[in-house]
């Protein structure tokens, strides 16, 4: 699932895109509306969280244009500070699917980028499953032959991405992208990283999930050559 944050604050945008990867969602972001419409308008995304109040042009009328120019009917749901009841009209004429006070927990944005997934496509695949490793997305706990496995935050991103795409190859530049956006601390990080991931979901195991495809990236699936 692929979702479009566009939100002016940067520590809340950070939150949320920190929040949501965990949970195994893509993130992109934007921080003004134009950015935000630009995105929306030329990609393909699940589900967009728009900020009410945004440089360059505002949630509003972004959505709607969205809505009317655009013709994209992307599930929309708004974020504001601003609690009057014309307000929030405003939004769902504009074509929002749901309206978020401000503050929010993280938890409650989950909870209705779900709700709003699965009355619009059926929900969200919640579950992931690679032969006999488990992944709930809800709960963020890691099974594998029954026995529960702890990760760490980075951990949990990698082992996200790399089921979903399972069973294809996921770049290194796609995996490092997932994890730290465009702030990747140096190039050994995310070796170090894939070894530790490696470390507690193959190493107690016979066989061996986790593989490296080399100078491309990694796949999670069921064999036992080509590591």
């Amino acid at each position: 699932m692929r979702i479009l944050l566009v939100e002016d604050n940067r520590d809340i945008l950070a939150n949320m895109a920190d929040y949501l990867g965990l949970k195994g969602y893509t993130v992109d972001c934007a921080q003004d509306g134009l950015s935000g419409l630009h995105l929306a308008a030329t990609a393909h995304y699940d589900l967009i969280v728009l900020d009410v109040m945004l440089p360059g042009l505002d949630g509003f009328t972004l959505c709607r244009r969205l809505r009317e120019d655009a013709r994209r009917d992307t599930p929309v749901i708004m974020l504001t500070a601003r609690d009057q009841l014309d307000d929030r009209l405003q939004g769902f004429r504009s074509g929002a699917d749901d309206y978020l006070l401000k503050p929010f927990a993280l938890s409650e944005l989950a909870a209705r980028i779900e709700a709003v997934l699965r009355r619009t496509q059926g929900g969200g695949r919640r579950e992931l499953q690679v032969a006999d490793l488990s992944y709930n997305l809800d709960t963020l706990e890691v099974n594998r032959s029954g026995k529960a496995l702890k990760l760490n935050p980075i951990g949990l991103k990698l082992l996200a991405v790399l089921m979903q795409k399972s069973p294809h190859v996921v770049r290194r530049d796609v995996l490092e992208e997932a994890v730290w956006g465009d702030d990747c601390p140096d190039s050994d990080s995310l070796r170090s990283h894939v070894h530790q991931l490696r470390q507690v979901i193959d190493k107690p195991f016979a066989m061996p999930l986790l593989h490296t495809v080399h100078g491309v990236g990694y796949r999670l699936a069921e064999e036992t050559n080509g590591v």
